[in-house]
C-alpha cells in the first residue's frame, strides 16, 4: 500500500472518529438526557440539533426588548426573562431547556432551590467556562472559583465586607456621595438621569474603598468592563459551532479578548503600584487581578442597579418617599449618616427589600451538577446544569399572593422570614447558602447612606420623559436611563 492510500485511510478514519464524537455530543447525549428526564415527568422545549433552544431564547428576547413596556408596571418578568416566563407557564416550575448542547434544568420550587444552594459537598459547583465572555470579566475570582482556593478567598472577603471593616468604609461612601451632591447644586427643577449619576458614584466608592484610589484612576477599567458586559449579553444565546472558533473568531470575540487584556493590564498597573502591601503568601498576582476585576464589576454593578431602581420606585410611590425621609431625619437630622443610625432604618430597609424583590439585580443563577445527584424526587445526570430564575421566584403569585406585582414594602414590616412565610428560598436577591454574595452588606449599606443623604436634600418625582424598559445586562439596568425631577427641600 503506497503512502497516498495510507494517508487517505488515516484521513477517513479520523473523519469518521470526529463524526462519531460529534454526533455523540450533539445528538445522542442530549436525546439520552431528554428521555431520562421525560421518564421522571420533566418536559420542556424540544432540543434542536447543535443550537438547543438558543434560537428560541433569542427570538423571545428580541421581541421583548424591541419596545418599552406599555405601562408603568412592576410586572417586568415577561420583558426581562421572556423565555423563562413563557416556558414556566407552558411546562411548569421545573422544566428542561438547552443552552446549545448543554442541558439546563430550570427550577423555581423553593424547597429544591434551598437544597441546591445550601449544599456544601461539591454536588452543585459554580459553572466555569474559560472560553466564555463572562469569564473574561470575572476570571477565576471569588465568584467563579471552587475548592480550597475559594475557601481562602471567601475568608478574606468576609473580613473585608463585614463588621469593623464595613464601618471603616462608610467615610469613603459619604465623601463620594457629597461629591455627587455638590454637582447637583443649582439643578433644582431640572431633569436628572440618575442611573448614570449612580454609575459614577458607585465606581468612585469601589475605587476608594477597595483600592484607595479614585474614579479617574479606574475610569478606563469601568469603561472596558461596561463594554465587555454588553458583549456578554449580546452573545449569550449565540451557538458556538464546534471547532470554528479555533480557526476563525467573530468580531465580538476579537474585541472581547482585547478588552480582557486591557482590563488585565490596567489592573496589573494598580497592583504593581501597591505591590509592597501585597502578601505573596496569600495571593498570586494573577489571583489579585481576578479579585480586583470581581470587586470592580460585582461591587459597582450590583449597588448601581439597587440604588437606581430604589430611586425609581420612590419617585413613583411618593408616599413611601415621604415616610422614608421622615425616618432619615428622625435618625440623623441634618447630619451625615452613621453606622448606628443606619442599622435602625426600618422603613428604608423595607423599601430596599421590596425593590430587591421587584427589581432583582441578577435575574438568575446557574450551578453545575458535579456528579449524579438525587434532588427531591429527581435523579440528575452529572454535568448538566440547574438554573434558578431568581426574578421568577420573586414575582410568583403562589409565593407572594395576588398583589405580587405591586410595590408594597409593608410586606417586610415583620422582616424577611415573615414576608416569605418562613420559606427562605422565596427571597434570594443575593442568592443564599455558602456561595451567597459576600458584598450584600456592602451594597445595602452604600445604598442606605446614599439614599439618606439624597432624601435629606431633595424630593424627586418621575420625569415625563422616563421610558419604562428594564434591561438585563448581567445586572438589571434601565435601557433608556431613569429620569427624575429634583426638588430642593
Amino acid at each position: 500500500m503506497d503512502s497516498t492510500s495510507k494517508f487517505l485511510i488515516f484521513l477517513a478514519s479520523s473523519l469518521s472518529l470526529f463524526l462519531l464524537k460529534f454526533l455523540h455530543k450533539y445528538w445522542w447525549t442530549p436525546l439520552k438526557i431528554q428521555k431520562a428526564l421525560s421518564l421522571q415527568g420533566i418536559k420542556g422545549p424540544p432540543y434542536e440539533f447543535i443550537h438547543g433552544n438558543n434560537k428560541a431564547s433569542s427570538r423571545f428576547r428580541f421581541e421583548a426588548l424591541s419596545k418599552p413596556m406599555a405601562s408603568l408596571t412592576h410586572n417586568i418578568v415577561p420583558r426581562v426573562i421572556p423565555h423563562i416566563h413563557s416556558w414556566i407557564n407552558t411546562y411548569g416550575n421545573i422544566y428542561l431547556t438547552w443552552e446549545g448542547n448543554q442541558a439546563q434544568l430550570v427550577i423555581s420550587e423553593p424547597e429544591i432551590i434551598k437544597e441546591i444552594l445550601k449544599s456544601n459537598d461539591g454536588s452543585f459547583p459554580k459553572r466555569k467556562d474559560d472560553s466564555s465572555f463572562i469569564y473574561k470579566i470575572l476570571g477565576d475570582g471569588l465568584v467563579a472559583t471552587e475548592g480550597a482556593k475559594w475557601v481562602r478567598q471567601r475568608k478574606l472577603a468576609n473580613h473585608a465586607f463585614h463588621g469593623e471593616s464595613l464601618k471603616n468604609m462608610n467615610p469613603a461612601v459619604i465623601a463620594s456621595v457629597e461629591t455627587m451632591l455638590e454637582k447637583w447644586k443649582g439643578r433644582e427643577g431640572e431633569e436628572m438621569e440618575v442611573f448614570e449619576e449612580f454609575r459614577l458614584l458607585t465606581a468612585e466608592v469601589i475605587s476608594r474603598t477597595a483600592f484607595g484610589s479614585n474614579y479617574l484612576e479606574g475610569k478606563k477599567i469601568f469603561e472596558m468592563l461596561t463594554r465587555l458586559s454588553i458583549l456578554v449579553i449580546n452573545n449569550y444565546y449565540k451557538t458556538k459551532i464546534p471547532g470554528i472558533s479555533m480557526i476563525w473568531k467573530t468580531a465580538d470575540e476579537i474585541e472581547s479578548e482585547k478588552l480582557a487584556k486591557g482590563i488585565h493590564d490596567r489592573v496589573m498597573e494598580m497592583v504593581k503600584r501597591r505591590e509592597k502591601n501585597v502578601s505573596k503568601n496569600r495571593f498570586s498576582v494573577e489571583d489579585l487581578v481576578d479579585e480586583c476585576k470581581t470587586f470592580y464589576f460585582a461591587g459597582q454593578e450590583t449597588t448601581n442597579s439597587l440604588l437606581a431602581w430604589t430611586v425609581l420606585v420612590l419617585a413613583i410611590h411618593t408616599e413611601w418617599q415621604e415616610k422614608t425621609r421622615r425616618e432619615v431625619f428622625e435618625a440623623f437630622g441634618d447630619r451625615n449618616p452613621n453606622s448606628e443610625g443606619i442599622s435602625k432604618l426600618k422603613i428604608m430597609n423595607m423599601v430596599i427589600n421590596e425593590t430587591l424583590r421587584l427589581y432583582s439585580p441578577v435575574s438568575a443563577v446557574i450551578r453545575k451538577v458535579g456528579k449524579e445527584a438525587q434532588l427531591g424526587r429527581l435523579v440528575l445526570p452529572a454535568n448538566m446544569e440547574v438554573m434558578i430564575p431568581i426574578m421568577a421566584l420573586h414575582h410568583d403569585p403562589q409565593l407572594w399572593g395576588d398583589d405580587v406585582h405591586l410595590f408594597k414594602p409593608e410586606r417586610f414590616t415583620e422582616g424577611i422570614a415573615s414576608a416569605t412565610k418562613y420559606n427562605s428560598a422565596a427571597f434570594i436577591p443575593f442568592s443564599m447558602g455558602p456561595r451567597s454574595c459576600v458584598g450584600m452588606s456592602f451594597a445595602t449599606t452604600e445604598t442606605k447612606i446614599a439614599l439618606s443623604m439624597i432624601l435629606q436634600r431633595y424630593a424627586f418625582t418621575l420625569s415625563p420623559a422616563y421610558v419604562h424598559a428594564p434591561f438585563p445586562i448581567i445586572t438589571l439596568q434601565p435601557q433608556h436611563g431613569i429620569q427624575v425631577m429634583l426638588h430642593r427641600l
